[in-house]
Parts: structure tokens; C-alpha cells; sequence
């Protein structure tokens, strides 16, 4: 049999799928949310788009121009006639291209979106791939098959070691960072999300007339497909990836035993006196520091321009991580080396496997970084402060998030 018959059986059993992987709309908005502020009509770019379900989401809800690719010209005709139905088809631009090879200018887009497709070039190819695509201040969306355990069993492991290597959310955020992003977030998608793949593919598999050549075969690699999900599917599932590339200008990095006396200087000045940089100081020497979580940005010149630090709190006991004091150099200030460090040092927390950071900042400035108001979570300080500026940011949305009375280190004095 040859490989076309199996790639035209392979479209065949997908063609008419609302999807061609693991997703909902749910999961586009919440991606989307992540993302952050976006111009008014942003440039989005959908690889491997399909039949286009999140393409016209993104135009329809984002107002968004979308130029979707994909390398099968029946799913770009089926998104063509959907979008013209929508009175879409002044937003929604078809190419017919392979993602490996894209035609477009640096810098084309505001937005790099690929739901269920990046496992086509593999994560890390596509990391370095479509960064050069995305405009100043643009973002990388995507998301990808993952272990969902440490110690997966034998049968999902051999099935994916024999189809496709996984990682864990946390091994493909460390290897983002390495890459020059930051994690924006991360989101494990529902189970609901596979059964809106798999029923409808379910249902294509047993209506396919399995006499047409490598139809058979397309089948029966769909089944085993599905039965390794409901066998196994505790193993592994998908999980969404929000990636800003880094800013070039600042080099961040954990400081050393040499920066400590450039820090307190700098947090001293960034603050106009001392107790901040004395606070940093007490905190050096209490149980609630955390080793490799006191970031530094540099200026051109290899000087510290800016300061973050993350340290031990807990909310109703349970372990938690405080963003402060974050510091920036006077001559440095609203030059971007604050948003740097900070990102920085929240990218070093999630790597280290911290789930929950908490800051008491101001309101119209964390937000930037994916933080919301505690009392969302049924979080709240021990003292009065307004419920706008007592801001929480899940780096871990597996993980539970605990609710009650967030206690500051000692040396916060609160």
C-alpha cells in the first residue's frame, strides 16, 4: 500500500471534524486571556489551523486579522466558507503553506497561535521557529501533548515513545525558558477537551468504509488511539503554553555573592531610604529565603539596574511565595528593566516548582504579569490594604490553590 493512500485515508476519516485535536472553546478564551492586552486589531497568525474553529473565534471575539495555514487545502476551503457565512471573510485569510517554511517578514505578527499542531515540527523547532514572526511585545500560543506524572506507565509510555516524545508542563516551560522566553502561563486542559476530538472521530471510524484503500489502517490507528486514552489517560494529557520572547536588553540572572552589596544599594535608592534594602537584608538570613529567587536585571555596562526578590509565605499554612520588594535603579526606571526582572524571577519560581505568588503592589502594574486579585481566590492579607492591591498569580493550574490568611516572613513586620 502506498504512503498516499494512507495520507488520503488519513484526511479522509478528519475531513468534517470541528476539530483536529484536544480543545474547546473555552480553551481558546482562556489561552486568549493569558495572552494578555492586545492591540486593537491584532496580527494573529494560526498554524496548522484545520478547519479553522480557533481562527474564527480569534476574528470573531478578538477582532482580530487572521491569516490561518495549513498544509491541506480542504480544511482552508471548509474555514473559507464557514468565515464567509460569519461575514468573517474580510478577517479570516487562508494559506496554504507548511509551517516549517512560512513565507512571512519578521516581526509580521502580534500573535503566533497553534493549537493542537506544534507536535508537526516538534516544540523545540517550533520555539525557535516562529519567534523571529512575532512583533515587539507579541506572543507565542500554543499547546501540546504532555505527561501529566513523573512515572508514567509502560503502555503510554512505549506508545508515545514509539509516536512522539512528551515532556512534563513543567520540562517544556524550562526548556521555553532556555529558549529566551518567559512563561506568560500554563493551562491544563479538560478532559472534556479530548472528548471533543475523539467522539466525533469515534464516529467518522465507525461509519469509514474501510474497502478504500489505507482506510483500514486509519481506523484502527484511530481506535487504538482512543483506547490508550481511556486506559491511560491519567498518564498524559494537553496543556496550553503562553511564551513572550524575553527582552534582549536586559540580561536577568539569579544574583551572586558579589551583587548583594550593589543590591542594597539600589534598593535603597530605588526607594529613597534604607528599610527596604534592610528588609532585604533580614530576609537573607531568615528561614523564608529561597535560594536562586533573588533576581538582578544589568544595564549595557554590567551594573545591577533593577532587583526582584521572591521569599516564603503562607496562606493559612500552606507554603506560598512573596514577590517583594521589587526594585529598579532611578536612571533605569520605566526603561523596562523592572518588567524584565520581574518576569525573570517569576519564570525561575515556576521552574522551581512554586504554584502560588502573591504581591502587595500596585494595581494598574501586576496585573502585566498575569496577576489578579487574591480575594479571587479567597485569599486575604492579615492587615488592611485595599483588595485591589493584594494580587495573587497561579503558576501551577493543576495544583489546588489555598484559600485563607496570607502571613508575610517576620521581617515584614506585619
Amino acid at each position: 500500500m502506498s504512503d498516499n493512500a494512507l495520507h488520503d485515508s488519513f484526511f479522509a476519516l478528519h475531513h468534517g471534524l470541528p476539530r483536529q485535536g484536544p480543545g474547546s472553546d473555552t480553551t481558546t478564551r482562556r489561552l486568549l486571556a493569558l495572552a494578555g492586552r492586545l492591540p486593537e486589531r491584532p496580527r494573529v497568525l494560526d498554524l496548522g489551523c484545520g478547519p479553522g474553529r480557533s481562527a474564527l473565534l480569534l476574528a470573531a471575539e478578538a477582532g482580530a486579522e487572521v491569516t490561518a495555514v495549513d498544509t491541506h487545502e480542504p480544511f482552508l476551503a471548509q474555514l473559507r466558507e464557514t468565515a464567509a457565512a460569519r461575514g468573517l471573510d474580510g478577517s479570516v485569510h487562508t494559506l496554504n503553506a507548511d509551517m516549517g517554511a512560512l513565507p512571512f517578514p519578521d516581526g509580521s505578527f502580534d500573535l503566533v497561535w497553534a493549537e493542537s499542531s506544534v507536535f508537526v515540527l516538534g516544540f523545540d523547532r517550533a520555539l525557535t521557529s516562529w519567534r523571529r514572526l512575532l512583533a515587539p511585545g507579541g506572543t507565542l500560543v500554543l499547546t501540546e501533548c504532555v505527561w501529566t506524572t513523573e512515572e508514567p506507565g509502560p503502555v503510554a509510555r512505549a506508545f508515545w515513545e514509539d509516536h512522539y516524545a512528551l515532556r512534563t508542563v513543567a520540562g517544556n516551560a524550562e526548556a521555553a525558558v532556555a529558549a529566551g522566553y518567559h512563561v506568560l502561563g500554563t493551562l491544563p486542559q479538560p478532559e472534556g477537551d479530548w472528548d471533543e476530538y475523539y467522539v466525533p472521530l469515534a464516529a467518522h471510524a465507525d461509519a469509514a468504509d474501510t474497502a478504500v484503500p489505507g482506510m483500514a489502517e486509519a481506523v484502527a490507528g484511530a481506535r487504538a488511539e482512543i483506547a490508550l486514552r481511556r486506559g491511560h489517560g491519567a498518564d498524559y494529557g494537553y496543556a496550553g503554553f503562553v511564551l513572550r520572547p524575553a527582552d534582549a536588553r536586559w540580561r536577568t540572572r539569579p544574583e551572586t555573592a558579589e551583587d548583594v552589596e550593589a543590591v542594597h544599594a539600589l534598593v535603597a535608592a530605588a526607594f529613597g531610604s534604607g528599610a527596604e534594602a534592610d528588609l532585604v537584608e533580614a530576609l537573607r538570613v531568615d528561614d523564608a529565603w529561597l535560594p536562586g529567587l533573588s533576581y538582578v536585571a544589568e544595564a549595557p555596562d554590567g551594573t545591577v539596574a533593577a532587583h526582584a526578590l521572591i521569599t516564603r509565605c503562607l496562606v493559612d499554612g500552606a507554603p506560598a511565595a512573596a514577590l517583594a520588594p521589587v526594585s529598579v535603579a532611578p536612571a533605569y526606571q520605566r526603561t523596562g528593566a523592572g518588567q524584565a526582572v520581574v518576569r525573570a524571577v517569576l519564570d525561575a519560581a515556576r521552574l522551581r516548582g512554586e504554584e502560588l505568588v502573591l504581591v502587595l503592589g500596585h494595581p494598574e502594574y501586576y496585573p502585566r504579569f498575569g496577576f489578579v486579585r487574591a480575594s479571587e481566590y479567597g485569599i486575604k492579607p492579615g492587615f488592611e490594604v485595599p483588595d485591589e492591591a493584594m494580587m495573587a498569580l497561579v503558576l501551577d493550574g493543576s495544583a489546588a490553590v489555598p484559600r485563607g490568611t496570607l502571613a508575610y516572613p517576620a521581617p515584614f513586620g506585619v
